[in-house]
Order: structure tokens, then C-alpha cells, then sequence
């Protein structure tokens, strides 16, 4: 009988674990998108710095830090970069596709690019018109050469002014001259020189005159006796 009854138990269930329920996943959310007011502020404040540069390159040729071929490349790009922002900001568009006009560090290559570098020197004893020495690729010829130094020395009006201590030649060179008191060095240069350049080769030149007086002063002048220190700035600006 037990055991009839034993088999009529009903089984018991084992308890089935529940599994927590997940919160539903939230939406992503969508990735935020530039301001225009914020895109259109920095785009002013960007054009109120192209034209600063402007203005300062303006002095800067004033000054003579800057030739006329870094100026006009200068200028050009700044004046790209201004008419883009200015005709994004009058299309009221809210893309951002000024920025690709504003390269701010293009503007040091462009000015790398066309600074003036010194090709060679000639330095030429006052007295006699001889070429105590060249230096680098002082490639003019002296059929050429003496007659502009002449030139120079006599500072004729019409073809040097009163103040002008360059001049352009052939090949686009500019040739520089500089007076001392017993020799003259002229400078070639590959481009224009800008206005702190030739005053640059006054303190070079001085120093040159300087270290080698005692030779100077007593002619005839021996080339092999004297030191220059141009040969240090070939190919500088």
C-alpha cells in the first residue's frame, strides 16, 4: 500500500531560475553637429587675422624686412584666404569649407621661398679698381662688372639715385654695392634683396675692413694676407 501511494506522489518540479531582464538598449545618440553661429564666428575671427597680416605686411615692406617678390606672393595668398571667408560668410552657408583656404603655415614657406640669398661676393681695392677677391659664384663678367662699379663710385644720379645701393641685371640677379673706406664689395644676389638685407652687408663689409686695416693701409694690398668672412653667408638670406 506505501508503496502504491509512494508512486501516486506527484513529482516535484525542479524551480526553473529566471533569467534578468534586460532594459531595452538605448538609441544611440546622434552625433552633434557644428554650431553655424559657433562656425560662422570662428570664420570672422580667422578674416580679422588675414587682414592684420595684411597690415603688418604692408609695414613690413615699408621697413625693408620683406622684398617686393614676398610681398606680392604674400599678399596674393592672404588675399585668396579673405575673398573665400568673405564669400562663405555672405553665402550664409553652414558648411566649413572656408578652412580649406585658411593655411596660416603656408605663408612662412611662401616667404622662404622667395627671400633673396646671396650668390658671391667681389671686393675691389678703391684706389687702384683691382679685385683684391671673389667669393662664391660671383658669376658677372668684368666687362661688365667694372664699368657698374665705376658707376657706382661716381653715384651718378641716373642710374643709381641718390640713396639706391642695388640694381637689377640679367637673369633676373640683383647686384649690391657697398663702400668702405679703402675697398668696395659688391653682392650677388639670385632675387631682389629686401632693405634689412643691404644693411646686413654694411655690417659685414665693416667688419671685413675692420679685421684686415693694417693691410689695407699699406699698398700694394696682399689678397693672401686678409680674412673674409663673406664665404660664411653664402647662400643665406
Amino acid at each position: 500500500m506505501r508503496d502504491w501511494f509512494r508512486r501516486r506522489q506527484p513529482a516535484q518540479k525542479t524551480p526553473v531560475a529566471r533569467q534578468p531582464v534586460q532594459p531595452p538598449a538605448p538609441h544611440p545618440e546622434p552625433p552633434a553637429q557644428p554650431s553655424p553661429i559657433a562656425g560662422r564666428l570662428e570664420a570672422v575671427q580667422y578674416l580679422e587675422r588675414v587682414k592684420a597680416k595684411m597690415a603688418r605686411l604692408a609695414e613690413e615692406f615699408a621697413a625693408g624686412t620683406v622684398n617686393r617678390a614676398q610681398f606680392q606672393e604674400l599678399f596674393q595668398h592672404y588675399q585668396n584666404e579673405r575673398r573665400t571667408i568673405e564669400t562663405w560668410l555672405e553665402s550664409d552657408r553652414d558648411s566649413e569649407s572656408w578652412k580649406k583656404a585658411a593655411s596660416e603655415g603656408k605663408s612662412v614657406i611662401i616667404r622662404r621661398a622667395h627671400e633673396a640669398a646671396v650668390l658671391g661676393y667681389a671686393v675691389y681695392e678703391n684706389d687702384s679698381g683691382i679685385p683684391l677677391s671673389t667669393i662664391g659664384r660671383f658669376e658677372i663678367d668684368p666687362a661688365l662688372a667694372i664699368p657698374m662699379l665705376s658707376s657706382y663710385r661716381s653715384a651718378t644720379q641716373e642710374i643709381f639715385g641718390a640713396s639706391v645701393r642695388s640694381t637689377q641685371i640679367e637673369g633676373g640677379r640683383w647686384v649690391c654695392f657697398v663702400s668702405g673706406e679703402y675697398t668696395t664689395l659688391m653682392a650677388l644676389f639670385n632675387t631682389e634683396p629686401a632693405g634689412r638685407q643691404l644693411g646686413s652687408l654694411e655690417e659685414l663689409h665693416t667688419l671685413f675692413e675692420q679685421a684686415n686695416r693694417p693691410f689695407l693701409q699699406a699698398p700694394p694690398v696682399d689678397p693672401e694676407r686678409l680674412v673674409f668672412p663673406h664665404s660664411l653667408f653664402l647662400g643665406r638670406s
